[in-house]
Formats: structure tokens, sequence, C-alpha cells
């Protein structure tokens, strides 16, 4: 027989985990699912290969198009734990710009509640709640590898700002952040949303759940959402009711979860249907980083401490740069390449890592125009796939060469750099009021199967010019907000404000 929840929630990152959490508090029964282990800060040592094999995805690859000049993939992080990707993210906490939420309705015409175009009214109570939740601070406690960048950045007309971060107090600037933090200085879903509401016995977590579909039936009017099915630790395969099912697996796992619980059947193919998987961005990234003659010790920093936002408006450029931080020892030597994206290798390899400590790096963030792809292989296995355009190559290259232009003239007596990396990706589920031009609508919910929602990454309807968590987390109290509300009447009870 199986067990009934109000809602059930798809992963705990920065969609579930507010979800659930705010669910939990507002009195609705809730069953969040993780497919990750729970780990906590008495779990987190700065121990990179452990880390990355206990709180990281095994990477994944997103292809180039097959008739384009050979080019790498491009590497794809998210996070396998409690928390999802905010367990072991960098903290940064910025708000949507005016152009950011222009694009949004331009995509899929998102129209807010007072119907006009969706914009800053209609998210900023939701951004105030989560930052003062998060305890979102300003952190100007620069330390040396910053400070080395500084006159490179002025020389180039440039100034660096320092950082909107939720790390509290504790925060000790050890750099294990990207390993989880082992004072919980750094803020996230499961320490902050999850955590309070499951230690009093009002949200149920069950982590080691691997979800394998949506369950959906049509009785006669229309298809909904019934609940889902779910692989355990164990290996059992189990089953739960739900009135409401909320999908938020992030941006690389709910449009192939959507499309294995048969969506686009079930919707008849329709247009919005076709659209899961589409229009994928992916925030292109890239670590450019200079040797110095002075010792720099870029790993022992909360890793993004400033960023320039010079170019953050497509007009003036399109992309960001934050500073400084280095990869750990591991990840530092398998993507370290020369000025000619050349992976090091032998004694060049061996003697840059013995000056591993003289090293401080720049991270660039491109603004990208979502033109990838999520899909669902003959194999069944998660695919993906990228293909930059001119305007969005330029921008990749340019990012480049201010980064490097920036160490040169701070004083880098040699500049390297990495591949282009995605941490940040976006879309696949855009959410938008026109279901020709959107998978969910200004409420998260499917235009197609009632009662299906989403609630992650996956609903931004374009890539943000910032770093997309606090804008994720944002968007998932907004849904909570309506689901507690019961306007929608799925919960068989009255809703909370004529309850009360």
């Amino acid at each position: 027989m199986s067990e009934h929840y109000e809602v059930v929630v798809v992963g705990s990152g920065a969609g579930g985990g507010v979800i659930a959490g705010e669910l939990a508090d507002a009195g609705t029964r809730v069953l969040l699912l993780e497919c990750g282990p729970h780990r906590t800060a008495a779990d987190y040592t700065r121990w990179e290969a452990h880390a990355t094999h206990d709180l990281w995805w095994p990477p994944a690859f997103a292809e180039p198009p097959a008739d384009a000049p050979p080019q790498a993939p491009l590497i794809l992080f998210r996070g396998h734990c409690v928390g999802g990707t905010t367990a072991i993210n960098t903290k940064v906490a910025l708000r949507p710009t005016a152009q950011d939420y222009e694009k949004w309705h331009a995509a899929g015409g998102l129209i807010g509640d007072d119907g006009s175009p969706f914009g800053e009214s209609d998210l900023i109570g939701h951004v105030e709640r989560v930052e003062q939740r998060l305890g979102v601070r300003r952190r100007s406690d620069w330390q040396q590898c910053v400070h080395t960048v500084v006159p490179g950045f002025e020389a180039m007309g440039a100034a660096l700002e320092p950082v909107m971060s939720y790390t509290d107090a504790n925060c000790m600037r050890c750099g294990s952040c990207l390993q989880g933090c082992p004072t919980n200085a750094g803020k996230n879903t499961m320490n902050t949303y999850i955590h309070p509401p499951w230690a009093e016995g009002r949200l149920e977590l069950r982590a080691g759940c691997r979800v394998q579909r949506v369950l959906i039936e049509d009785r006669g009017d229309g298809p909904k959402a019934t609940g889902v099915e779910y692989q355990d630790g164990d290996g059992t395969v189990c089953s739960v009711v739900a009135d409401v099912v909320v999908v938020c697996g992030g941006a690389l796992a709910t449009p192939q979860l959507l499309i294995r619980s048969g969506v686009r059947e079930a919707a008849g193919g329709s247009p919005s249907s076709r659209l899961i998987g589409q229009h994928v961005g992916f925030h292109p990234a890239r670590l450019v980083e200079g040797l110095f003659d002075e010792v720099q010790d870029a790993h022992m920093v909360y890793p993004i401490t400033s960023h320039c936002m010079k170019f953050q408006r497509d007009e003036d450029g399109g992309f960001v740069v934050e500073a400084a931080t280095v990869q750990d020892p591991i990840g530092f030597a398998t993507a370290l390449s020369d000025e000619n994206g050349v992976p090091l290798w032998g004694p060049e390899l061996t003697e840059m890592m013995r000056k591993y400590r003289y090293f401080t790096g720049l991270l660039t963030m491109v603004s990208d125009e979502n033109h990838g792809t999520a899909w669902v292989d003959e194999a069944g296995n998660d695919r993906y796939s990228f293909a930059w355009s001119p305007l969005e190559q330029e921008r990749i290259d340019n990012s480049l060469t201010f980064a490097r232009d920036v160490l040169l003239a701070a004083g880098a007596k040699r500049v390297f750099q990495t591949g282009v990396l995605s941490t940040h990706i976006q879309g696949g589920c855009r959410m938008g009021s026109d279901p020709a031009r959107s998978v969910v609508d200004a409420h998260g919910e499917s235009h197609d199967i009632r009662r299906l929602f989403v609630g992650d990454g996956s609903v931004v309807p374009r890539t943000l010019s910032v770093n997309p968590s606090l804008t994720i987390m944002s968007l998932a109290s907004r849904l909570a907000a309506h689901l507690a509300g019961g306007e929608h009447g799925y919960f068989g009870r009255a809703p909370a404000h004529a309850a009360a």
C-alpha cells in the first residue's frame, strides 16, 4: 500500500530544499527525496578526493555540435548530497538584474501576478526572505591573493567589489567550501531549510533514493501527477502517492526525469512538452591562473571573495570576473593548461605543482544564450549538448583575454588557464506564461500535467548574469508560498488564509 503525502519534493538543492522546508514550516505534510547521501559538517574534511567521491556527481559532459570544428566537450559539475550543490558551492548571493528580468519575459512571455511582465516586484519579497534566512552579508575581509590582483584591475580601468555571501561569522576562510563547510558557517538548504523541520519531525527526509519516474494518470479529466516511483538505498522499488509532485532534480536531471515519466506522451506531444530539455544555459566559466613571485595561498580563502561587474550587461561584454581562487591540488593539476590551452604534462606540470602556493586565479563567467539541450538517448542515458553562437564565443574569448591582461598587469610571471566548464546550469524546463514557448507556468506548474510542478534551476527562462543560487532559492520560496496558500485546491483543505 502506497504512502500518501500532500507534497513530494524530488531533490534537496537550491530549489527542493527551500520548497520542502518552507512547506513543512507552513504545516504541509511533505516527503523530501534525495538521490545523494545525507552528509553534515561532522563528515566534511578537506580531503579533496574523498569529497569529490562522496559529495559530487561524476562530471557530466555536454557535447559540441558534430558539424563544428573540433573542440573539447563542456564539463558539467553538480552536487550529490542532501543540500545539493548549495552544500558545496561558493555561497555567492547576487540578485537578478533588470536586464535578467527583461530576458525572462522575452523568452517565454512570463507574466507576473498583476498581469504585467514578470519583474523585480514579483520576486523581491522572496529574495529578501531568502537573504534574511541565509544571513547574507557583505564580505570585504580580503586576503593577500585578492590584494595582489587589485592593481591589475585598476590598470584595466575596472574595479573589484566585495562579494555578498551566505556565510556567517564562523567562517575561518579555510577554502573548504567545495568540500563542504566544516564549521557550518557556509549556509545551504540542508542546514538552513531542511534540518530545522526534519529535526522536529515536521519533515520526512529520505536520502539515497533515486526517483525513477513521476506517476501520471488520466481518468478522463486530463493528465495529472499522482506520486512518484523511486528506488531506495537497498534497491527496493517504492511508490508514494501525493496531491502534488514538485521535481527539483536540477537542470541536469529534471528534464530527463520528465521525459522518462512520459510527460510528452501524456500531453499528446504538445508544443510545451516538446520544449522539455530545450533552451539549456550553461553560464560557461573558466579559471585563469597567474604565477607570482610571492606566496598567494589562494586555496585558503572563501573561494570567491570579490568580483568585477564592469562587463556584466550584454552591451558591456556579457561576462563577470570573480577573484580570487584556485582549485585544490587534484583539480588544479588535472585542469591546468598553458597559454594556448594545451594541458600541462610531465616535468612542466610537476614544476608548476611545486609552485602551487604562488598562484592566484580569476574565474570568468559568461552570459550565454541558452542554446544547449538535455535529452535521453536510446540506451536510456542522460545526454547534453552545446552550440556556442558567434556572440557567445566572442564573450568567452574576451573574458579570457581580460582576465589574462589583469593578471599580467598585476605582475604575474606567467598565466595559465583551464578549459571551459559549468557549475551554473540553468534552463531546460523554461518558465513562461506562453505554453508555446515554455514548459511550466509562472508558478512552476506544468502547462500539460496538473499537480506537476518544477522548482529548480531548470525553470530559469534565460541564463542569469549573476551566480544563480539566490535567484533559484527565491523562485522556490515563491512556489512554496503558492502551494502553501492552497488556492490551487489540490490539498483537499481550505486555503491557508481561509483556514486561519
